[in-house]
C-alpha cells in the first residue's frame, strides 16, 4: 500500500510541473460561486485529494482573492452529516461542502468549469463557513 502511494505522489509530482508551466490559464476566467473541476494533487493523511490523470476533484469558488487566485472549497457526492459539512443542490443533485477543507488554489490548477451554484445555496455556505471560523 505504500508504494502505491509512492507511486501516486510521483505521478502527482509530475503532473504539477505540467500544470505549472502550462500557458492554457491565460484563457480561464473564474468568480466567486463557480463549481469548476479542480487539480488538487495527491494531498497528505486526510487532506481531501484528487482523482484520475489529473488529480481533480469539484471545488466551489467562495472568494477571489486576484485574478489568479482564489480561496475555495471541495465537493463530495458522498452523503456527510455534521458541523463541517454543507449539503447543497446542483444540476438537480445533492452534494456536500467540505467545510473543513478550505484551501487556497491558483486557476491554473482549474480544468474545466462545471456551472454556478444558485445564490441562496451559495449564501447559505459563506454564513455557514463564516461562522465555523468564527470570523464575526
Amino acid at each position: 500500500m505504500d508504494e502505491e502511494i509512492k507511486e501516486k505522489f510521483e505521478d502527482w509530482n509530475v503532473k504539477k510541473q505540467e500544470i505549472h508551466f502550462s500557458d492554457r490559464t491565460k484563457r480561464i476566467y473564474f468568480k466567486e460561486g463557480q463549481i469548476w473541476w479542480c487539480s488538487v494533487g495527491q494531498n497528505v493523511g486526510s487532506e481531501s485529494l484528487g482523482k484520475g490523470e489529473y488529480f481533480m476533484r469539484p471545488i466551489l469558488i467562495v472568494k477571489k482573492l486576484s485574478s489568479d487566485l482564489c480561496v475555495t472549497l471541495p465537493l463530495t457526492s458522498k452523503n456527510k452529516t455534521g458541523t463541517w459539512f454543507e449539503e447543497i443542490t446542483f444540476n438537480g443533485d445533492k452534494i456536500c461542502v467540505l467545510l473543513y477543507q478550505i484551501r487556497t488554489f491558483n486557476k491554473k490548477r482549474f480544468q474545466r468549469k462545471m456551472g454556478e451554484l444558485d445564490q441562496n445555496d451559495f449564501t447559505r455556505v459563506k454564513e455557514k463557513l463564516e461562522a465555523l471560523l468564527e470570523l464575526s
